[in-house]
């Protein structure tokens, strides 16, 4: 029986520092790794991840691809930028590898379909991790919800924002290693879908129609280096149902905030509401630094030097989920609930990119607000897709 995955790291960048490392070596899904190979074309990242690993300079490559053909490995992780998923995924999984993907699953929804259907083709293991989805409120709200306690779905309105430091190219450090991170996503890729995705694993429902707001104001006015980007996006969900939300995210929550991301949500039902109490986590600390709302349940850095928490879990069950596999112990239930298009993140990414074709093709106010056009998700993955395959995906 497999006990431990051979793993290679492909891209080594801000989500490994923030996150990755903490699971690959500090947590309790770290004995089931063993971190053999890492690629990433930025040469000081790869080498730093390199030099944390223990990995030997033959073994770190610029290219994921001289690392699947030079080295023998069970699994990969693609910490590439969100647009840069599919390649990598896709190559991985017909080189016959598992493959574990941070959020969101693609940036397009031809990317994401093209990833589903190498996992599909290849019979091999397919996991995004979507972390919120492991948020022990996220999680009891899901099974409440569908356990028919609430009644109908019929509108929501969640906000994540982060502190402007987090998107600022003047603040150092750094958060994201470009100046330009923020001109080139938007809010909509690396807020928006974490809570529309929590919403749709709650509700489980398929959206059909995005309208986006944008507002760029407080972005271009930073010095001495301005950022062409959003504020803050305001994405209106549509659902089959004819239910809708508002996910309304940011980063320039000014940097006095109480916490790096303020965040929570409301539920609203026909037979009651749910309030997610998401940016009070448990531990306020009041110190000379400031009044911090500390989240443990994300990340909790323990007495004995190891890391847990959600933002931990997440990842390391998709680990436990791939073991399972190789060892023949998951069942064709548990296979088919893996495969499944709101599992795969498919209907996460349709928001995005529904939500970015809305802003790309809004009009701009003198006063840097954005309003952008309904866009019918629907007809968006046929264009992209082709008729037979949306219908596929219950988007007929």
């Amino acid at each position: 029986m497999k006990t431990q995955l051979r793993l290679g790291v492909i891209g080594s960048g801000s989500v490994v520092r923030e996150i990755y490392q903490y699971l690959y070596f500090r947590s309790q899904y770290s004995p089931l790794l063993d971190v053999c190979a890492v690629a990433d074309p930025n040469e000081p990242y790869r080498n730093w991840f390199g030099n944390l690993a223990g990995i030997p300079a033959e073994r770190r490559f610029a290219d994921h691809r001289e690392l699947l053909a030079k080295v023998e490995l069970d699994a990969v992780q693609v910490n590439t930028p969100d647009h840069l998923h599919c390649a990598p995924t896709v190559d991985a999984l017909r080189a016959g590898l598992d493959v574990v993907v941070p959020k969101p699953t693609a940036a397009t929804v031809r990317d994401a379909h093209a990833m589903i259907a190498a996992a599909r083709e290849s019979g091999r293991f397919l996991g995004i991790d979507f972390h919120k989805r492991e948020d022990p409120r996220i999680k009891e709200a899901e099974a409440r919800f569908q356990r028919g306690r609430y009644g109908t779905f019929q509108t929501a309105v969640f906000y994540m924002l982060d502190k402007l430091w987090v998107a600022d190219p003047n603040h150092s450090p750094r958060f994201f290693a470009s100046a330009d991170f923020a001109e080139k996503n938007t809010p909509v890729s690396f807020l928006t879908v974490h809570m529309a995705d929590a919403l749709m694993k709650i509700v489980n429902l398929i959206p059909v129609q995005v309208r986006a707001t944008g507002y760029s104001q407080k972005l271009p006015a930073l010095k001495p280096i301005p950022v062409n980007g959003y504020d803050l996006v305001d994405t209106e969900i549509r659902f089959t149902t004819g239910a809708q939300a508002h996910i309304i995210t940011g980063w320039a929550v000014p940097n006095s905030a109480e916490s790096v991301t303020v965040q929570s949500g409301r539920i609203l039902c026909s037979e009651g509401l749910m309030d997610l109490g998401l940016g009070t986590p448990g531990l306020r600390e009041v110190h000379a630094d400031g009044l911090t709302e500390v989240n443990p349940l994300f990340r909790n850095f323990e007495k004995d030097n190891t890391v847990t928490g959600y933002g931990i879990s997440s990842p390391g069950r998709l680990y436990q989920q791939i073991l399972a596999l190789r060892n023949g112990r998951c069942s064709d239930a548990e296979r088919a609930a893996a495969f499944h298009p709101m599992t795969l993140g498919f209907y996460t990414t349709l928001v995005l990119e529904g939500a970015e074709k809305s802003l790309a093709t809004g009009a701009k106010s003198p006063e840097g607000v954005t309003h952008g056009p309904v866009v019918d998700l629907r007809r968006l993955a046929a264009e992209q897709l082709g008729a037979s395959v949306a219908a596929a995906y219950g988007l007929q």
